[in-house]
């Protein structure tokens, strides 16, 4: 086939046929499984108004964007469909077809539910392969595999009349063994009590929807995370052995449906002591060709569900529930509690937790890799701080939680190493990366401010030829991903790949985001506030505007990048042991990254009439009183540091530490000949000054 993908997901299914894979058992024999997704309000199927909606500074619809992105699809999608005139697309004959051809090019609920239900499709064909008929095959269609869509606001939805709410109900039409889970709230009376419900409900295969079963609640379920909630209210319409959770930004294959019952089978055969309760397996993301951004995310995502969680499972023995799409032993999970714990805050990363309780309850953990499904990831710049940023506040909640305290009393010294090393240690060493980088930085500027940049006669200079060859050391860890791509792709595409990132500016982002993590991670942990970040799934076909940028990025990113950068500057100024860059080049490109990639990222950064409206417009904020953090520079510094308000006395000390070190370098500027020929040098006020103008 000319098809990339195509090519893909033919070499993988066939490679995965040479793995080592149990044997098949026959349709009746084989275990039973449902799949549930969780959905609260994102896109369904894409309509005519959203693929048309046009962005001023771009000029480009969402439309227009796939079709330039999938070309030869949309061509094909053309000729099938035989539509000579491209304005006929949105003729009442053509409409259905084009918003299914464009949703399932994104990241919807409609792609999800179609790759989904390919499971069906595939287990009808190895029935009718085993020789059932055709009545036969729909009984173990009902009892071998179910699919249900937890989509919380459905009702809300119908009430208020939302297209959504009819989107979802087509897709029920198109797939009559799809199931709908929601909440509805029924009002009893005027002084607003109501009765809480969950319902589940079905297409009645002749255009309207049934309702198949109501449960009566206590009271709302949401009472903590809205996605685990969503989960655990949905759980009890699901049916069979085991239990797969997947995401609404994923997809299956067809060809990867036939080895389902294949797969199922690695509950049967435990390779320790204790049961299989959790089986995962490998995700290709399919939103790397978006754009360099969404590449870097890709190519981080098969580092760790691929390279990282291969060896988490084998030989470290300590992988755990990451998120979707794992299957769950069902019996086991409904009797401990669940698939996700939902308390407000400490569960943020609700996944992980399933992991937790999996392990102090005895259960193991498997990872196969000779079955993939599809999946999404931001691909813009603000959703991808905003996904990072939700990552590390969860995994600071974490490392204040229960769970982690009795796992951690329960495991042996090596896999306790094997535990952190696979979760909260990955940003205990960002944080650490961040403060080294802090230390190192003010350390170099005291030295040469306080002209301690020598032993007797002896300068303290390090090598910069060697440290620079150290640091280029760090470019090893390029060698797994580079191994891997070359084993699956080929090795001139995989030489093609890494060479692209680096040209590209991946170095900028990878540095950038490890700022992002130990930021959020750090504030978490001294202050608290973690919170969903809803990053949305669409497409980002528009310019962000300065202000914009200035207001996500100026706390976590740009004010350390000035202040290390002024830092660096003096340290210049005031050195005297010479090979200045050697010795602060790779501190010079920390501060690179933390001003530069939010704009380098940005579509259209240097376009001059851009530029002049961000500026007009940022410079508008700046001196806007009132109104709201969108439209005041003070009203929104103010609710951005609103947090010291609360702090306890430890965070206390940490951030007066910190502001005693700008009074230190004030006196060593003070102290220099930088006032000799000035007269009120001896002013008290003069200090405060200088770190003022220093590090505004």
């Amino acid at each position: 086939p000319k098809s990339k993908e195509a090519k893909r997901r033919l070499t993988f299914f066939v490679n995965s046929l040479f793995m080592d894979i149990p044997n098949s058992p026959n349709m009746q024999d084989m275990m039973s499984w449902n799949v549930m997704t969780p959905f609260y309000s994102e896109d369904v199927t894409y309509n005519k108004s959203d693929l048309m909606k046009t962005e001023k500074t771009l000029g480009v619809s969402v439309l227009l964007y796939l079709q330039t992105l999938y070309k030869a699809d949309w061509q094909h999608f053309l000729e099938r469909n035989k539509i000579k005139d491209e304005t006929q697309i949105w003729s009442k004959k053509h409409v259905d077809e084009v918003r299914r051809w464009a949703s399932l090019r994104a990241q919807t609920l409609s792609r999800t539910v179609s790759g989904m239900m390919l499971n069906e499709k595939a287990l009808r064909l190895l029935a009718r392969l085993e020789g059932h008929d055709s009545e036969t095959i729909d009984d173990l269609m009902c009892e071998k595999f179910g699919y249900v869509v937890a989509c919380q606001v459905y009702g809300n939805m119908k009430k208020n009349q939302d297209g959504k709410a009819d989107d979802i109900e087509n897709l029920m039409h198109r797939f009559p063994h799809m199931r709908v889970a929601y909440i509805d709230n029924v009002r009893i009376n005027r002084q607003g009590e109501s009765y809480f419900y969950s319902v589940l409900v079905k297409s009645d295969r002749a255009g309207g929807i049934t309702e198949i079963y109501r449960v009566r609640l206590p009271g709302n379920p949401v009472i903590g995370e809205g996605k685990p909630e969503n989960q655990n209210h949905a759980i009890i319409f699901t049916r069979g052995e085991y239990l797969q959770t997947i995401d609404m930004n994923q997809e299956a294959y067809f060809e990867e449906a036939l080895k389902m019952r294949n797969l199922l089978e690695e509950f049967g055969g435990g390779e320790g002591a204790l049961p299989t309760t959790i089986l995962g397996f490998r995700e290709h993301i399919f939103t790397g060709s978006v754009s360099s951004l969404a590449n870097y995310m890709a190519l981080q995502e098969t580092s760790f569900v691929t390279l990282g969680q291969r060896v988490l499972n084998k030989p470290l023995c300590s992988r755990l529930h990451y998120g979707h799409p794992d299957v769950f032993d069902k019996l086991f999970f409904m009797t401990r509690g669940g698939v996700s714990k939902s308390s407000k805050g400490i569960n943020l990363s609700e996944d992980i937790f399933a992991g937790y309780n999996n392990v102090v309850r005895g259960g193991a953990v498997k990872f196969k890799e000779y079955v993939q499904v599809g999946k999404g990831r931001d691909v813009g710049g603000q959703q991808i701080y905003k996904f990072e940023a939700k990552l590390s506040q969860g995994n600071a909640e974490q490392s204040l939680s229960r769970d982690v305290y009795r796992v951690a009393q329960r495991l042996d010294f090596f896999r306790l190493f094997s535990m952190y090393f696979g979760g909260i240690g990955h940003y205990c060493g960002n944080v650490l990366t961040i403060l080294t980088v802090y230390v190192v930085c003010y350390l170099m500027l005291g030295l040469a401010l306080f002209d301690c940049e020598k032993i007797g006669d002896r300068k303290i200079t390090p090598s910069g030829t060697l440290q620079m060859l150290l640091g280029g050391m760090g470019l090893m860890n390029t060698i797994p991903l580079f191994a891997t791509l070359g084993v699956e792709r080929g090795w001139w595409s995989s030489f093609h790949e890494i060479c692209q990132v680096f040209i590209t500016g991946g170095p900028l982002h990878f540095m950038f985001h490890i700022q992002t993590k130990a930021f959020y991670f750090a504030q978490t942990i001294l202050v608290g506030g973690a919170k969903y970040r809803a990053t949305g799934r669409g497409f980002v076909t528009q310019h962000s505007p300065f202000a914009e940028n200035f207001r996500f990025f100026a706390s976590s990113h740009i004010y350390l990048g000035m202040e290390l950068s002024a830092a660096l500057l003096l340290m210049g100024v005031y050195t005297g042991a010479g090979q200045y860059f050697g010795r602060t080049w790779s501190l010079w490109l920390a501060c690179v990254s933390f001003l530069a990639a939010p704009f380098w990222f940005n579509p259209l950064t240097f376009e001059w009439q851009v530029v002049r409206n961000d500026y007009a417009n940022w410079t508008g904020w700046m001196r806007g009183q009132g109104g709201g953090a969108l439209k005041s520079w003070e009203v929104w510094w103010t609710e951005e540091n609103s947090f010291y308000i609360g702090l306890g006395k430890a965070s206390k000390l940490f951030f007066t530490c910190k502001a005693v070190l700008y009074l230190f370098i004030g006196w060593g500027i003070l102290r220099s000949d930088l006032f000799e020929s000035d007269p009120v040098v001896n002013k008290p006020w003069v200090p405060v000054r200088v770190v003022l103008v220093t590090f505004m």
